[in-house]
């Protein structure tokens, strides 16, 4: 069921409409200098469109679970397909360029998925190009383009295909179907992946306003092995406006065994189901995606700011699958597109509790690739399953082999048994349970009591492993690897319980013989040799949140003292929006709210402000850093908490500009509630 929070200082509740403005679900770009550009992508989870500064184009298109050996690192990619939705446009036989139109500007329209470019080509005609990879057909893209005459003019649209350069053994094809009420053409290509693995087609047609045998008159144009285009011409009048659609799909060998004549199928459907049912659908899918919301009254800025995050994370999952998210999501190839922790402990919580099916699907892909990570554990000289750090298809190591995180940054077998975990306290599927969930926790259990050194009581360590914080190499006993082991062991036994299986009773042995190491003073040391360097991310303080395995105040406190000044300016996002959540608990919501702020929003580059990194990357858009400061808003002013009871709500403080903070569709195991 679902959840509406209110705070308690909500004392006059403001509806939606009345507290929102149109404007909080605007992104706007003007003023667009294509030197200092960074994309917005629009997704559906399946196809990532990523914007371009050049009229009616985009830069890349991602394809999701499509990975192939080609560019950097010696291992998989996330595949760049045939980029499908570009379009040329002749105004009176010149081809318009970024160069010589004028008053170009984008809105992204987030309530709506879809990304609409406007700009004027001279005194002649005004142009507005909306995209959207529609949310109800994954394999599938609506443009609609509409064309304002301002004297008599004529024009030339044209649907462009371009095959990518790693993409070989390209076929271009065009064909038209001819029925008596219709007539259907398609523009279709099809190709290899860089080493012959994978097939990758794509197939386009137009949807024309007029009635059949009244439309334009349209010819196929091949331009090289790599291009080809299908135009139309067409003369308008002053103030005469002119409409059409072009509807693209995109498929693989990785989804379907025929991609071309599955890719040709799905366009013939959306052709013949027409522009309006086509959006009728797609924004009925995103309307209940948006059912889950974060309202926040009396900071404008920061409403659209956390709009912008979640847009990101339902953009790139979606229900029924079983992919996954990388720290980049599909808005290109950063970090090859593969998946890490990034997903267990940072993306997947505000998607657990606002849409528990989509991170259903996340769990999935890990529960599919199970027997990667056992084959991975008994190459390494272990039992159970041993996740790999970088997964890419088949669940394999998919790390450079130049990067020790591979082999040693095994905390992320313990990420994944606490996200199955949290998914059933949220849930209470017990079904789920024995058929995904406790099959992972006792694999994940046995690897780790398997992996620990038994030195004698309390001296069960884990030795020679990469933390979260990744600038220290081959430690020994890191607190926050430590910390998740003693925390995903209990979970397994606890599972089993609710089962009424009978656990491995080692399981709870090894739990309580790990240690947490300590300096003299108390305070939690990081590793066995830690002394006081700097770092790259919040580690130990972890501990206290998300894992909740330090509770004590005082010991988070004096945690926080010593290891917040030693955090890097150049660090990733997560590491202050981690400790926007533990001052949020702590009560101290003037420092939480600083944190909140230094988590995001050095990171936003122009000219919509996606998320780099770090702050003043270039690598956007970095969905971890979304993930994290979600968590700021919806964990720690939010103040939910999933336990064994589901999640809960304890009292918080808000930033002082914010009015009231409004978790909408959040699900619990109770009815609809309003707490004031």
């Amino acid at each position: 069921m679902k959840i509406l929070i209110f705070f308690p200082f909500l004392f006059a509740l403001l509806s939606e409409a009345g507290a929102q403005s149109d404007q909080s679900w605007q992104i706007e770009a003007k003023n667009i200098d294509p030197k200092n550009y960074f994309g917005v992508t629009v997704a559906n989870g399946m196809i990532g469109l990523v914007s371009s500064t050049e009229p009616m184009k985009v830069k890349d298109v991602i394809l999701n679970g499509a990975y192939d050996y080609y560019q950097r690192g010696r291992v998989s990619n996330i595949l760049k397909t045939f980029n499908h939705v570009n379009m040329n446009l002749e105004v009176d036989g010149q081809r318009i360029t970024r160069g010589n139109i004028s008053n170009y500007q984008q809105t992204l329209d987030m309530n709506k998925a879809s990304l609409t470019t406007s700009f004027d080509v001279q005194d002649k005609i005004t142009v507005s190009h909306t995209l959207m990879a529609l949310r109800h057909l994954p394999y599938t893209a609506l443009t609609m383009v509409e064309i304002k005459a301002k004297k008599d003019v004529k024009i030339t649209p044209m649907s462009v295909i371009e095959a990518p350069d790693h993409l070989t053994d390209v076929h271009n094809l065009y064909s038209e179907i001819d029925r008596p009420h219709v007539t259907i053409p398609l523009l279709t290509s099809i190709g290899k992946s860089p080493s012959g693995k994978l097939t990758v087609a794509v197939s386009n047609s137009f949807i024309f306003d007029e009635p059949h045998g009244l439309e334009p008159r349209l010819i196929h144009e091949d331009w090289d092995y790599n291009m080809h285009l299908l135009k139309f011409t067409k003369q308008l009048k002053a103030g005469e406006t002119y409409k059409f659609a072009v509807v693209s799909s995109a498929t693989c060998s990785s989804q379907y065994d025929d991609p071309m004549n599955e890719a040709e199928r799905l366009t013939i459907f959306a052709k013949l189901e027409g522009t309006q049912r086509l959006l009728d659908r797609h924004l009925e899918a995103w309307n209940d995606l948006w059912k889950s919301d974060i309202v926040i009254d009396g900071d404008l800025q920061t409403q659209k700011d956390v709009r912008f995050a979640l847009y990101h994370l339902y953009s790139f999952a979606r229900e029924g699958t079983a992919y996954s998210l990388s720290p980049m999501g599909l808005s290109g190839l950063g970090y090859n597109g593969h998946v890490f922790w990034d997903t267990e402990l940072w993306m997947y919580p505000p998607l657990l509790v606002m849409h528990p099916e989509i991170a259903k699907s996340l769990l999935e892909y890990r529960f599919q690739r199970l027997e990667a990570a056992k084959k991975n554990a008994f190459s390494h000289g272990y039992k159970g399953a041993m996740f790999p750090w970088e997964s890419s298809a088949e669940g394999t190591e998919d790390t450079p082999v130049w990067a020790l995180t591979g082999p040693f940054q095994q905390h992320i077998t313990g990420c994944v048994g606490w996200a199955f975990w949290k998914y059933y306290q949220v849930t209470k599927d017990k079904i789920w349970l024995k058929e995904r969930g406790y099959p992972i926790l006792k694999e994940v259990a046995d690897f780790w009591a398997s992996r620990v050194e038994r030195k004698g009581p309390g001296k069960y360590e884990i030795n020679n492993v990469i933390g979260a914080n990744e600038w220290q190499e081959n430690i020994d006993n890191n607190a926050f690897t430590n910390g998740m082991v003693i925390t995903v062991l209990r979970y397994a036994t606890q599972a089993a319980k609710e089962l009424s299986v009978a656990s491995d009773p080692d399981w709870e042995t090894v739990a309580n013989n790990i240690p947490i190491l300590k300096f003299p003073d108390g305070t939690t040391k990081e590793n066995a040799t830690y002394n006081g360097v700097e770092i790259k991310q919040a580690d130990v303080n972890l501990l206290a949140y998300p894992l909740e395995f330090i509770i004590d105040p005082a010991q988070i406190e004096k945690d926080l003292r010593y290891y917040e000044p030693r955090m890097s300016p150049n660090g990733p996002a997560m590491g202050n929006s981690a400790l926007s959540v533990i001052y949020s608990n702590l009560g101290k919501s003037d420092k939480a709210y600083e944190l909140f702020n230094k988590s995001y929003k050095p990171n936003q580059v122009p000219p919509f402000g996606v998320l780099a990194e770090t702050a003043g990357g270039t690598n956007p858009y970095f969905a971890t850093g979304a993930g994290g400061f979600l968590q700021a808003v919806i964990f720690g002013f939010g103040g939910l908490q999933i336990t064994d009871n589901g999640i809960i709500q304890n009292k918080r403080s808000l930033p002082k500009k914010w009015k009231s903070l409004k978790l909408i569709g959040v699900r619990t195991t109770k009815s609809e509630f309003m707490v004031k």
